[in-house]
């Protein structure tokens, strides 16, 4: 496939990370498509910057349009899955096709009860603690090679109660009606949570479909970053095909 025909990506990362989430499908998928990775605002290159939704749907939007390529295919994860999603209600125009991953529960109702608790308790903790026990916890779980990246980038932990204070009670499968491109649903199968409103996402979309990535939990792009990178490139040349 040729970068003239091929759709530019654009990866959005989730809760705490930043664009070196994404290190092992950029180094994947470069030779194939034009790719770029965002920081959203408080997070990354961006850590001085107020979170907002609209912030992140304009950083978005600069990224796409940095490609020079037309419409793109965004992929968020998580926090960055529901940016993804404000962005294709604002941006339709530049929306070529969406990827979610770890972003098919619905943010309303009972379900946000734990994380807007999670949210208020994490400013309560040192950052520097709460560092350490990420280094810890992503060295233990991952390959250098996938996670040093990110880090390297450190996390921003201070954005996290603005970030999910506005993003719970906002989305439900009601906002796939807003997507004007095709939607794949990626999840790791053991990410419980996260996958729990995927059926009603899916139903709401004409385009939408669901793949799961066996035995990966929530962060599926580092338990099993070949197949998911796979699921992106695959995704992508449908798009392609289809015009």
């Amino acid at each position: 496939m040729t970068a003239a025909v091929a759709p530019p990506i654009v990866f959005v990362h989730g809760t705490r990370f930043s664009a070196g989430q994404w290190s092992a499908q950029l180094a994947s998928l470069r030779t194939d498509f034009p790719v770029a990775a965002v920081d959203l605002p408080g997070h990354g290159a961006r850590s001085g910057q107020p979170w907002s939704l609209t912030s992140a749907t304009e950083i978005i939007a600069s990224a796409v349009d940095s490609l020079d390529s037309g419409p793109a295919l965004v992929v968020g994860h998580s926090l960055g899955g529901y940016a993804s999603l404000e962005f294709a209600r604002r941006c339709p125009g530049r929306l070529r096709g969406l990827v979610l991953a770890g972003a098919s529960a619905s943010t309303r109702g009972a379900w946000a009860t734990p994380y807007r608790w999670a949210a208020g308790l994490v400013p309560r903790v040192p950052a520097d603690r709460l560092t350490r026990m990420n280094d810890r916890l992503l060295r233990r779980l991952y390959p250098a090679d996938v996670v040093e990246a990110t880090i390297r980038s450190g996390y921003a932990f201070h954005t996290l109660p603005a970030a999910w204070g506005e993003v719970l009670g906002r989305f439900d499968a009601n906002a796939m009606r807003h997507v004007a491109a095709p939607v794949l649903i990626l999840n790791g199968e053991k990410d419980t949570v996260f996958r729990s409103g995927e059926a009603a996402f899916a139903r709401a979309h004409p385009q939408a479909r669901v793949e799961l990535i066996p035995r990966a939990r929530h962060l599926s792009n580092f338990d099993d970053p070949e197949a998911f990178t796979d699921a992106v490139r695959r995704f992508a040349r449908e798009l392609t095909a289809a015009g």
